[in-house]
């Protein structure tokens, strides 16, 4: 809990801390990587380049203290969880937190200039560590949950077995860990963390892909979808490395599983929705359910540009036979070529309506795609009476509040 007193400082200069907050966080980069650049490693150079990064920092500071001073009714334990695990995948110490709030306090000087009193950095300071302080502790659970050391040395060594072209922009990799030791289980809505070397000494870059196979097998599979820049952002960098230079034989470094969002929910109904390649969590699940629930009713609704781009989607026939209680709804905003023998499937034209996304009453709802997708879906469910508290999502990158 904030001191009262902090609070009153806190209070009194959010406004200022949110006009200038990109401004903060810009100038927070700059210092910590001049300073330190080794985690020029860690950060998303891509997020980084288009400035979603800072603006993402930003918007997490500014909403923790109004979570704090009372400002906010948005329960912030499932966010602290969310930005917890993917910490987590990444290896983030508790000894790198020091950095980040000397930085970062520093940066907020460096803005706000004499605006700044002693007291205002002290109350500032206390914010920044009780964040620090709970997702430290959050994250010391899930290492000691995931077996991790206390160095945070997340990294194993898996080798490629299978690297399978899905479409023209999607392939999966077939992996099993280098050291012949076992496969860990994971929960369906779980990904693990891919640490790659760029070419020409660029540095070490991760990213994290869904697991899309079916847990306890005795290998994982990523599919992975080749990032291309549009409007001037770059290419992405690790899904055009593993695209063009992992081939089956390589090796690759990946994290535990983490991730707090499950794609199966509790028992009952369940209802999958996805868009592109957010569709990999929902593949886990099924493949998890014909070995574990095959009676459960599921609906899995998908939308995609074409059939042709629906990735995996040869693997639905299969899990149907297994899964008699299964429908499948597909959305192409081009049908041609949108039928695939042995699936039964009902196949319409353009964006996903969700007024009529079947929904069985009582159901657990995973959505997995991008977040205008997920927020149109999630806006419609809630309106037809779907409760909050039962539609899981799933956000990747800088979109983590949510």
């Amino acid at each position: 809990m904030l001191s009262e007193t902090s609070a009153a400082v806190v209070t009194a200069t959010l406004p200022a801390v949110q006009a200038h907050g990109e401004a903060i966080t810009g100038r927070f980069y700059q210092r910590m990587f001049d300073a330190h650049p080794e985690l020029l490693n860690i950060f998303n150079r891509g997020n980084q380049a288009t400035g979603q990064q800072k603006a993402a920092l930003a918007a997490a500071v500014v909403a923790y203290a109004e979570h704090l001073t009372g400002g906010s009714s948005v329960p912030w334990g499932p966010i602290l969880d969310r930005i917890a695990h993917k910490h987590a995948s990444l290896g983030i110490t508790a000894t790198q937190y020091p950095i980040v709030g000397r930085h970062l306090l520093a940066a907020v000087g460096e803005v706000l200039g004499e605006a700044v009193t002693p007291a205002v950095a002290a109350a500032w300071d206390e914010v920044y560590w009780l964040l620090a302080c709970e997702l430290i502790a959050r994250e010391a659970r899930l290492y000691t949950v995931a077996g991790v050391p206390e160095d945070g040395r997340v990294w194993r060594e898996w080798r490629v077995v299978e690297k399978t072209p899905e479409t023209r922009d999607v392939v999966s990799f077939t992996l099993v860990p280098a050291d012949g030791g076992p496969v860990p289980g994971f929960t369906p809505g779980q990904y693990v963390s891919v640490a790659v070397d760029l070419a020409g000494g660029r540095g070490q870059q991760i990213r994290q892909y869904s697991l899309s196979g079916r847990p306890g097998a005795a290998h994982w599979r990523i599919t992975v979808k080749r990032v291309r820049g549009v409007d001037g952002a770059p290419d992405g960098m690790v899904s055009s490395f593993l695209h063009e230079r992992v081939a089956a034989g390589d090796t690759l470094r990946l994290s535990p599983p983490f991730g707090e969002v499950s794609a199966i929910g509790d028992a009952g109904p369940l209802l999958l929705v996805s868009a592109g390649i957010g569709l990999t969590p929902a593949m886990a699940a099924l493949a998890h359910l014909a070995d574990t629930e095959p009676e459960r009713p599921v609906a899995l609704v998908h939308a995609d540009r074409t059939g042709a781009a629906h990735a995996l989607r040869h693997e639905l026939s299969a899990l149907q036979e297994r899964l008699p209680n299964l429908s499948v709804r597909l959305w192409y905003e081009d049908t041609a070529g949108g039928e695939l023998a042995g699936l039964k499937a009902d196949v319409a034209g353009g964006l996903v309506d969700p007024a009529l996304i079947p929904v069985a009453p009582g159901a657990y709802v995973h959505l997995c795609g991008p977040v205008p997708f997920m927020g149109l879906v999630r806006g419609g469910l809630l309106r037809r009476g779907v409760p909050a508290e039962r539609i899981a999502y799933e956000v990747f990158g800088p979109g983590m509040l949510r």
